[in-house]
């Protein structure tokens, strides 16, 4: 009997993002405003470390093995460690490509304000009916992300979004990896707005499993909240689409595992794929860098369509009045 084959990423942001271009309005001139944003606007160096607020929605059924708060600070740990490049094994990189590492220059913490003004540990539990998200039968030709939107982002069944500019939204819920785990791209409705991962590929420890177990699920999906294309383009092999940055390589699809460098597709040679980028698909211990072109469009993002975010109150002392954007909750539309 031949043994499994492992584990691979699978990620579903463009199944969420092309549901929402047929059935959300408005959401499809959105994004095309958010690619002219990202193309046109003209940044110099970012100097200051751009911080962002977040909010942990656990959203389990009462049978499932627990995520800690200790598994989510971990998570958050290893999330900056990798925007900020400070991820020990970027030293992996091949030499060819060491020139091409970025320091994102953004920072997440967990909220310490809530929409309401109240003291937060940046944590949202909830307990779920649902064992396994999506609950519903998902109709052929449907996407599962979207009925897992459906289900899991609000009540009673889910945990419903605190206001989108002020919080990035993370659910952690058990979709048994199918997918690991998809992010909405700037543009998308408020009330779907965020990141969703699975709880074996959340943080490095507790229920996070081998070969996803180094917090870079969430790390591959905030760089799609941040605006940020697969390496590859979403072409599936034909070499023609591009993720709109300059300094990434062509590549015809995305490589899954530990592939070997080089990995030569798409004309790319003699060095090839940059398969140990955040935005393809190999395994969490070879994914471990984001470009500097990347971080300029992360940039261009946190400039325009994200700009919100980083006057929030989120991360204020919640015993301190400020003059800030109202937190006031947002309702599904």
């Amino acid at each position: 009997m031949s043994s499994p084959d492992p584990p691979a990423r699978k990620c579903g942001v463009m199944e969420n993002h092309e549901d929402a271009v047929v059935h959300e309005a408005g959401y499809a001139e959105r994004r095309r405003q958010c690619e002219a944003a990202a193309a046109s606007v003209r940044l110099g160096p970012r100097t200051e470390v751009a911080r962002i607020p977040v909010v942990v929605h656990v959203v389990l059924d009462r049978n499932a093995q627990q995520v800690s708060d200790a598994q989510i600070h971990s998570q958050i740990t290893a999330l900056n460690r990798d925007f900020r490049a400070l991820n020990p094994d970027v030293a992996d990189v091949p030499p060819v490509f060491q020139g091409l590492v970025g320091d994102a220059l953004i920072e997440f913490a967990l909220a310490r304000r809530d929409p309401d003004g109240n003291a937060t540990d940046g944590i949202v539990r909830h307990e779920t009916r649902i064992a396994r998200f999506p609950q519903a039968q998902v109709p052929l030709g449907r996407s599962v992300t979207s009925f897992i939107d459906q289900e899991l982002k609000v009540a009673p069944t889910g945990s419903e979004a605190w206001p989108s500019h002020s919080y990035l939204n993370v659910w952690v819920c058990n979709m048994a990896r199918d997918p690991l785990g998809y992010a909405a791209f700037p543009g998308s409705p408020a009330w779907r707005d965020g990141v969703v991962v699975d709880l074996t590929c959340f943080g490095t420890e507790g229920t996070a499993a081998a070969p996803f177990d180094g917090g870079r699920t969430l790390t591959h999906e905030v760089g799609h909240w941040l605006n940020l294309i697969h390496i590859w383009g979403d072409d599936s092999g034909a070499c023609h689409r591009s993720d709109n940055v300059a300094d990434t390589p062509n590549q015809a699809g995305f490589n899954t595992g530990a592939p070997a460098f080089p990995r030569v597709t798409c004309d790319n040679g003699p060095s090839g794929d940059l398969f140990m980028n955040f935005m393809d698909y190999v395994d969490d211990e070879v994914m471990v860098m984001f470009t500097k072109g990347q971080v300029e469009r992360m940039h261009a993002a946190l400039t325009t369509t994200r700009g919100a975010i980083l006057g929030s109150a989120g991360l204020d002392d919640p015993t301190t009045e400020r003059a800030a954007p109202a937190l006031a909750r947002v309702a599904r539309a």
